[in-house]
């Protein structure tokens, strides 16, 4: 019997419930019981023990600073100026916080992350990078993410044509020990082997290795990276309302509680990459049991009364951006849940461990686990599946097939079970070639589907996505409604010892994802372009469209 969703309460009542219960320290003692309902079976109190390592990394990266620092100087040193992290999900969204937030120093490196499938944008960067001083950073936990292994594979032949041989001096690998891609990493003399501990899952792991070896390379102060993480560890130890990551916590379940579900994030420019990385953060820690909390991340502000009732907002505001702070001012006014979260560049450690562990609280406010992610392994999945039926019959596996539209094609899936109204949202699912045009045309559709109908929209890249939001979708309440867009690409890059190509198994990804969200009885359209996909925000509107006729 699952717990019920517990009972609306204040943000102040909460919080000092949590500290009289001692939650805060019920996370430090590693007591899974906090997050899981009586009597839950030995299995996943095991699995919560394992993945608590985290709470531990402020003071790890500590001890780590001066070997890191002797590492980029060596890099430096090389010549070694431009920096490709290939990874996804938690392996990549804590070093794009790092690059577009943080306070570096002169020397740093370039840092460009490649986490996509996408063949338009991995042709362009094989096309644009130079040779003679790129430094490959290849980051995943398990060592075996299927994008990481490809895209690693793809520019270490890429990397050994142009140089004829080599290439290892300009990898590092970053990942757990006794991985697939530790052992590939010693097989091909990889510059650098930095192993991770194991107990530190993916999206908690912005102030271990994932994180630090690309603040380091950035040309950071590690040393006060790791300080401002360990003052807000420091913190977070309290049972006290003082506690700034059980605050937060408490006003993210508060306003959970009361059905103001979709975290919407205002953002400073600089601070967009963070609104990401906590979009990931939260979304794939809670959603799931039919419950959890969504952020909303790069939806264009307006104004308070365009907002559904589901809305709480965190304005993250940088030093001297007077424009959000007037935002949120403007909300408050209008008697809206605002939490304002002033982040100086040289406290993003406190700002990573702070969302973490209030992530943490969240989960055992909740009654969930916040470390597994059930949904994004059953996504892997059904992928490999579809690779599997391609390679067996030369196509892919689409039920309910594609019906032609005017020059582009359609399907959809309907729920079977009944579908709140309340608490509606709407999710673009966007696997189309890469076009940052697009993200305009897909912004100004958000903003008009909240003028029209009051709801909150989610826009997710694909594959991305499957690494943050992708969980929620699947795990979380039954109240989002999904657009998913294909199209034809007309570039066939080989994945190298694989029968398919990148743009295959992007496919194969969304295709995956279409029969998951079917399989959680979600309301799914699936839009396909042959073409360049043309109208798109028009294509969106007639999908919608189509879910809401019987």
């Amino acid at each position: 019997m699952r717990p019920r969703q517990p009972a609306p309460r204040s943000p102040e009542d909460l919080l000092a419930s949590l500290a009289s219960r001692k939650v805060a320290s019920h996370i430090w003692w590693r007591h899974p019981s906090i997050f899981l309902p009586a009597m839950a079976p030995p299995a996943p109190q095991v699995a919560i023990k394992s993945r608590l390592g985290w709470l531990d990394a402020p003071d790890d990266g500590a001890r780590l600073v001066a070997e890191l620092d002797m590492f980029a100087a060596g890099v430096r040193r090389d010549g070694l100026t431009d920096v490709y992290l290939l990874g996804m999900g938690g392996s990549s969204l804590a070093a794009e916080v790092l690059r577009d937030a943080g306070k570096r120093r002169s020397g740093g490196a370039r840092l460009t992350v490649v986490d996509t499938t996408d063949e338009t944008t991995i042709r362009d960067v094989s096309e644009r990078f130079a040779a003679e001083r790129t430094l490959f950073v290849v980051a995943s936990k398990s060592g075996t993410t299927v994008e990481v292994t490809a895209l690693e594979r793809h520019f270490w032949n890429t990397l050994t044509r142009r140089r004829g041989g080599g290439a290892g001096a300009q990898f590092v690998a970053v990942t757990d020990p006794d991985t697939p891609l530790a052992a590939l990493a010693a097989e091909r003399r990889y510059r650098r082997l930095f192993l991770n501990r194991a107990d530190i899952g993916g999206r908690y792991s912005a102030l271990s290795l994932f994180g630090l070896v690309p603040a380091a390379l950035l040309g950071l102060d590690l040393r006060e990276l790791v300080a401002s993480g360990q003052r807000m560890a420091a913190s977070c130890r309290l049972d006290a309302t003082s506690n700034p990551g059980l605050a937060l916590g408490a006003f993210l379940a508060a306003a959970a509680a009361a059905g103001h579900d979709k975290l919407t994030m205002l953002a400073s420019p600089a601070l967009e990459s963070l609104g990401a990385w906590i979009e990931q953060l939260v979304a794939e820690s809670t959603g799931k049991e039919g419950r959890g909390v969504l952020p909303i991340v790069g939806e264009p502000p307006g104004a308070p009364d365009e907002y559904g009732p589901d809305r709480a907002f965190v304005a993250l505001i940088s030093p001297d951006d007077e424009a959000t702070a007037a935002a949120a001012e403007r909300l408050e006014a209008a008697g809206r849940r605002v939490l304002r979260a002033p982040v100086e560049p040289s406290e993003l450690g406190a700002e990573f461990f702070r969302w973490e562990f209030a992530t943490a609280v969240l989960g055992a406010s909740l009654v969930i686990n916040p470390f597994d992610e059930p949904n994004v392994r059953e996504a892997k999945t059904r992928t490999s599946a579809q690779l599997d039926h391609r390679k067996a019959t030369g196509t892919f596996r689409i039920d309910p097939p594609l019906q032609p539209r005017e020059g582009w094609f359609m399907r959809v899936s309907r729920a079977v079970r009944p579908r709140p109204s309340a608490g509606r949202y709407l999710a673009v699912l966007d696997y189309l070639p890469g076009d940052p045009a697009r993200m305009g045309v897909i912004a100004g559709f958000r903003a008009d589907h909240r003028r029209a109908t009051g709801q909150a929209t989610s826009y997710g890249v694909g594959p991305r996505y499957l690494h943050s939001t992708g969980q929620y979708h699947k795990g979380g309440p039954a109240t989002g409604r999904f657009v998913l867009l294909t199209g034809a690409d007309p570039m066939r890059t080989a994945v190298p010892g694989e029968a398919y190509s990148f743009s295959s198994l992007k496919y194969a990804q969304a295709l995956g994802d279409f029969e998951a969200l079917v399989a959680a009885d979600r309301d799914v359209v699936h839009c396909h372009f042959e073409a360049p996909a043309a109208g798109v925000a028009d294509v969106i509107r007639r999908a919608v469209k189509a879910l809401d006729e019987p």
